[in-house]
């Protein structure tokens, strides 16, 4: 299973789910995961607004446009980009707001309407988190927090959030890590006692003969 983790910075936010003034990517960070490994193998990229950046997303990020001036545009990362994502699982965190920009990006490039949902899954890993920690908090530095991720994250950088965002998802996905039923809260408990103690429930007769046939009939379908 290839999975793409993808986070964006823009030159400004959008509002009630809609852009406006024009706003744009600035920046692309994206990490692979293959079989639930990172691989090492990223998509990063500053790019070109051809606008300024507005002051409250400076702070957030601090790409300033100085930075940005000799950049790429969009128009010249945009084929490179898609084939890197193309067919993949796509996480980001609040979903919705980095796909509106690329398709906004993709419209102002070919004056069409494409779907990012068109060339791979999208999971919102905002709604994973909303579900597991109904209530709480759960932006990066939350959940980073609660999963105790420790990665430098001074300023919003889209590669290093997407990096970020690669542990948070394997962390919320892994299901249970750790049997807990090995320490009590007075004093830890010696693994190899508790282990000895659990109960084996072994196949019956009846359900070992069904194994068998089951087997049997695999077998002679992968051989037709």
């Amino acid at each position: 299973m290839r999975q793409i983790v993808l986070d964006t910075e823009t030159t400004g936010i959008n509002k009630n789910g809609k852009l406006y003034q024009g706003h744009k990517i600035i920046e692309i960070g994206a990490v692979e995961i293959i079989d639930r490994k990172i691989t090492g193998n990223n998509f990063h990229t500053y790019l070109n607004p051809e606008r300024s950046i507005d002051l409250e997303a400076f702070k957030i990020h601090g790409i300033s446009n100085k930075f940005l001036k000799n950049k790429p545009y969009f128009k010249d990362i945009y084929s490179l980009f898609l084939e890197y994502i193309l067919n993949s699982e796509l996480i980001i965190h609040n979903a919705i707001f980095d796909i509106k920009f690329l398709e906004n990006e993709l419209y102002l490039l070919f004056n069409k309407k494409k779907k990012i949902s068109d060339l791979c899954n999208i999971i919102d890993t905002l709604s994973i988190a909303r579900k597991l920690f109904p209530g709480k908090k759960n932006n990066l530095d939350a959940l980073s927090k609660r999963y105790k991720i420790k990665i430098k994250r001074n300023k919003h950088g889209a590669l290093n959030d997407a990096l970020i965002l690669s542990k948070i998802y394997l962390h919320m996905t892994s299901g249970q890590t750790s049997l807990n039923f090995f320490f009590n809260k007075k004093k830890k408990v010696k693994k190899k006692n508790i282990i000895n103690n659990l109960k084996i429930i072994y196949a019956n007769k009846k359900e070992l003969i069904e194994h068998r046939k089951y087997m049997k009939l695999i077998k002679k379908k992968i051989n037709k």
